[in-house]
């Protein structure tokens, strides 16, 4: 699995994780993501139960296990939390931050050991060892219950299932032609997606922040111009169409 520091401050990092070779054919390719300031660490959608190995080993090369404090699930999919019950072996101190609508779902992949705190519909904050971590409603994006997260020192959205795409495994890690990337993208939108208004309800949200970076769960990072033509794009399309 390949890992790639997006941001660094400091004691403040921005990791992804992404791009495993090793993974079953059949399994869709995830972005995994962590952010790590002073010696604490939050795992964002940590992966599926099938990565969680090549997950692990890739994260202690960032940071001991001990330092990490926090996971975040944005919903409830197993591409994204359903290796939970591992983490809960390796992480029994740690506190898992998602939506309160998912926890008796996400209670079925495992949870003895790790807390649970459920973040409200109208969202909610983290200090990650004082750097403000945000969860920004996301919901019916493609969840009912979803959230998004943005840190306002880094400038970087964590967004999920929006603006994911169906890449290559040896694609770039960074979008580099807005244009060539939609036909990668706009199906999984305009089907999972199922709401024009809850779309631009999370875009008026989202809008206004200050972001270098929008890093979905699957497909390349929309880094620079590219996140204004992603949101431009989103915008105008037309969701919640099954054909």
């Amino acid at each position: 699995m390949q890992s790639k520091v997006l941001y660094r401050d400091d004691q403040h990092r921005w990791i992804m994780f992404a791009r495993d070779p090793h993974k079953p054919e059949k399994i869709i390719d995830t972005n995994q993501y962590m952010i790590v300031n002073n010696q604490q660490a939050i795992l964002l959608d940590p992966g599926g139960i099938e990565m969680f190995s090549s997950m692990l080993s890739s994260v202690v090369k960032e940071v001991p296990t001990d330092q990490i404090k926090y996971l975040f699930a944005s919903h409830q999919d197993p591409d994204i939390i359903s290796s939970l019950g591992l983490w809960d072996k390796a992480l029994p101190s740690a506190t898992l931050y998602s939506p309160w609508l998912w926890e008796g779902f996400i209670r079925h992949f495992g949870m003895e050991s790790i807390a649970f705190s459920p973040i409200k519909d109208e969202g909610g904050h983290l200090s990650l060892a004082g750097v403000d971590i945000e969860f920004i409603p996301a919901h019916y994006m493609h969840s009912s219950g979803n959230f998004s997260v943005y840190d306002r020192k880094a400038k970087i959205l964590m967004s999920g299932d929006i603006g994911a795409a169906l890449d290559a495994p040896n694609a770039p890690l960074f979008v580099e032609d807005f244009e060539a990337h939609i036909p990668k993208m706009e199906y999984f939108h305009r089907r999972w997606m199922p709401s024009n208004k809850a779309k631009s309800a999370w875009i008026e949200r989202v809008r206004d922040l200050e972001i270098d970076m929008i890093c979905p769960q699957h497909g390349g990072i929309f880094k620079g111009d590219n996140v204004q033509c992603f949101l431009a794009w989103l915008d105008e399309l037309d969701v919640g169409i099954a054909v």
